[in-house]
């Protein structure tokens, strides 16, 4: 991530001032005509600093200003992987940068500051760059009010990479921000115990001959004195390189081609709710247990992802594609099992292996749009289908009745198969036959023979031993975006145009979905659409009037 990490300071003496900094560097470019001149270009630059005197100089510097000494070559971290360097100093070791980062140490401990002076807060432009400002406040016996000012802020010129990190940035330095109050609070209690700064302040003579030096002496006083930790500067080079390091591997740019699809829009929207949800939590009395956050974080991944997005894949048995899924259950029960799935019927499997229902729902979920999926991987009573159209259980959880009875739902019990036990050494992993029976119960009577559309053409596919399972991943997804674009229209037709149902009926015969399993097919994936695609065409519409 090009960005820099600083710790300022408001000192009283001086007013705000650059303690810490830290820097990525990037491995150098080929030598060539242009790198001379970005060079030479580098050169001037640094000379002029000099000359200006941009730079505070040592007699402006007090105790509390400084953080290494004179002479102190930094702290220096290489990434193995990457070959970036992350260098740390009192101020920035590129001359184009000192100016940016006094700026952002400026703002961020005077103008830019949130309600109680103590917190985030973002600002920035495109000529200085976009700030991420978290000022705190340290105790310190010898300062007026008993408390110094600081800031951490990380400077970077890229604004929407920057608020996308917010809840993460958020998160960390408020870890190193704690870590920093409650050890110098310790050391503000002991002081305190051994003699009372409020006496001493009593019985002093503020006159014009003492003040002075009472207020220069109380304005040296540097961070790791107030901390007693001898190796503050090293701590915080490690957690500065750390979050540098993670703030640019967390996130990765995509090139999309054209518009943004449906699944992109709702997945981007789902995780802005999940982060301002943690930030209220965060935010709220007691804040957000850890285990709660990692819970939640965890579930949004399998989510979308699902085995995906973690680095090694479990063992056992797992489903591993939608054909695999048809080979396991059989032609029959697959189709009846799928045809739920479009229709926006509830999914039940109930199993004692959590894995293998979990594989069996991130199959199952790359044939509805990513709107359309609300899921509950593993639990341990019965969820309404309102809540969640893919519910995985126990397998001594009851499912109600009325549910059993139901139309709109389609129960899958994964038993263990009793000849398990003859050849379970000698089967494979994926061997899923050897290992479990899978048992389909629905008391839906419509015949699934007939449609919708979607599914005969992926059947088609499925069964086309020619067709590989990337191949026939990309006819999903195509397949997927034509109908998507059928609910489009069909959405702007009937809920924005407000056209009548005669009209609408039209619209579906020219749509080729005019059949029943087409209709309920729509239907349900109108439910789908993305807030952002549904807010836009309503703003159009108003606009247009």
């Amino acid at each position: 991530m090009n960005a820099l990490v600083a710790l300022c300071h408001f000192c009283e003496l001086h007013g705000p001032r650059t303690l810490f900094c830290t820097e990525a560097l990037h491995p150098p470019a080929p030598p060539g005509p242009s790198r001379e001149l970005e060079r030479e270009r580098e050169r001037e630059e640094g000379l002029n600093m000099k000359a200006n005197n941009s730079a505070p100089q040592r007699s402006d510097m007090c105790e509390g200003c400084r953080s290494l000494p004179p002479g102190h070559p930094g702290f220096l971290s290489v990434d193995s992987e990457t070959s970036i360097r992350f260098v740390s100093h009192q101020q920035p070791r590129r001359p184009q940068l000192f100016s940016i980062v006094r700026q952002a140490c400026v703002r961020s401990l005077s103008c830019e500051v949130c309600p109680g002076r103590e917190g985030p807060i973002f600002f920035g432009d495109d000529q200085q760059g976009f700030v991420f400002s978290h000022t705190f406040f340290i105790k310190d016996r010898l300062a007026r009010g008993f408390q110094r000012w600081y800031s951490v802020v990380m400077v970077t010129m890229d604004r929407i990479y920057l608020i996308n990190s917010w809840p993460f940035l958020l998160t960390h330095l408020r870890q190193t921000i704690g870590s920093l109050q409650s050890t110098a609070l310790k050391v503000f209690d002991s002081e305190q115990g051994v003699s009372g700064q409020r006496s001493v302040r009593l019985d002093s003579v503020f006159s014009p001959a003492v003040f002075p030096p009472q207020r220069s002496g109380n304005a040296a006083r540097s961070l790791p004195s107030l901390t007693q930790h001898p190796s503050l500067w090293e701590s915080l080079h490690c957690s500065f390189t750390w979050l540098l390091k993670a703030s640019g591997s967390r996130l990765t740019e995509k090139l999309l081609e054209g518009a943004p699809t449906e699944d992109t829009l709702v997945l981007i929207e789902r995780q802005s709710e999940q982060e301002e949800e943690m930030t209220g939590w965060e935010g709220a009395e007691g804040g957000v247990s850890s285990a709660q956050q990692n819970q939640s974080e965890c579930d949004e991944g399998r989510d979308f992802l699902g085995d995906r997005s973690q680095g090694e894949e479990p063992a056992g048995p797992r489903f591993r594609s939608l054909r695999h899924l048809r080979q396991v259950l059989g032609a029959s029960e697959f189709r009846q099992l799928t045809w739920h799935v479009l229709m926006g019927n509830q999914v039940i499997w109930r199993g004692a292996d959590p894995q293998l229902i979990q594989s069996a729902f991130t199959v199952l979920k790359a044939l509805l749009p990513r709107g359309c999926c609300r899921c509950v991987l593993y639990s341990e009573c019965y969820e309404e289908a309102y809540r969640c159209n893919f519910l995985g259980l126990r397998p001594d959880v009851p499912v109600p009745p009325h549910v059993l009875a139901s139309e709109f739902s389609v129960l899958v019990d994964v038993v263990s198969d009793d000849r398990s036990s003859l050849y379970s050494a000698a089967s494979s992993d994926d061997d899923i036959l050897s290992l479990y029976q899978c048992r389909l119960t629905s008391a839906s009577t419509q015949p699934t023979d007939r449609g919708p559309t979607l599914l005969n053409k992926l059947e088609l596919a499925l069964t086309n031993e020619n067709l590989s399972v990337d191949v026939v991943s990309h006819c999903l997804l195509c397949l997927k975006e034509e109908w998507m674009n059928k609910v489009k229209v069909l959405f702007k037709f009937s809920k924005v145009d407000g056209r009548g149902r005669e009209e609408t009926q039209k619209l579906l015969g020219v749509l080729g979905a005019s059949d029943d399993d087409n209709v309920r097919l729509l239907k349900f994936w109108l439910t789908g659409l993305s807030k952002t695609y549904k807010s836009h065409l309503i703003s159009s519409l108003r606009h247009a009037h």
